[in-house]
């Protein structure tokens, strides 16, 4: 590797440490000057997986529903989130992985599992939010995947206190029949 120049993974966290001491040294630069309360602490949103959309059991087409007929079972495995704070945005990268596992009816070829991300607002209302797909080439003889999908996305902020009650929800999108057999596995 040249130098000046770092692997995604590195530069990420490399922003996310310099962000963080400057609203620290703004804090301590105004406490110093008698310029008033110091400005509230930020934290860089955690992404916090939706209730009934960490996992999607697939069946193929057709009115069978016993698990020979299951095409692939995904799930969001992990998630998190690093920021790089500017004077009037706070840019967010989030990072979610996707395992997936082939049924016995999985048809060779492209699988494509559905995820969300959205933005919320102190509130609870959508400010933002897009749909994905995590996209996987699974057969008999290639049964697993794994994805690492990394988005970025920008809030905008007047003041660094507007940002304290943003939340980031992520998961993966089941059809209503799947979120159905989700509840219908968890016993609720």
């Amino acid at each position: 590797m040249s130098p000046g120049k770092s692997s995604p993974g590195k530069s990420v966290l490399r922003k996310f440490i310099v962000g963080v001491p400057a609203v620290a040294l703004l804090a301590l630069t105004l406490g110093s000057c008698g310029g008033g309360p110091p400005p509230p602490s930020f934290v860089c949103p955690p992404p916090l997986t939706v209730q009934d959309a960490s996992r999607i059991t697939h069946f193929r087409d057709g009115p069978g529903r016993d698990p020979r007929d299951i095409a692939y079972e995904a799930a969001l495995v992990s998630s998190g989130s690093s920021c790089q704070l500017g004077s009037r945005a706070l840019d967010v990268t989030v990072v979610m992985v996707v395992a997936v596992s082939a049924g016995p009816s999985v048809t060779p070829g492209q699988t494509r599992v559905p995820y969300f991300v959205r933005v919320l607002d102190g509130s609870g209302t959508v400010v933002q939010g897009q749909d994905f797909t995590a996209d996987f080439k699974l057969s008999s003889a290639s049964p697993r995947g794994e994805s690492r999908e990394e988005l970025a996305l920008t809030i905008p902020f007047g003041e660094l206190k507007d940002l304290t009650g943003y939340r980031i929800a992520v998961g993966l999108k089941p059809s209503p029949e799947e979120l159905n057999y989700n509840r219908r596995a968890a016993g609720r």
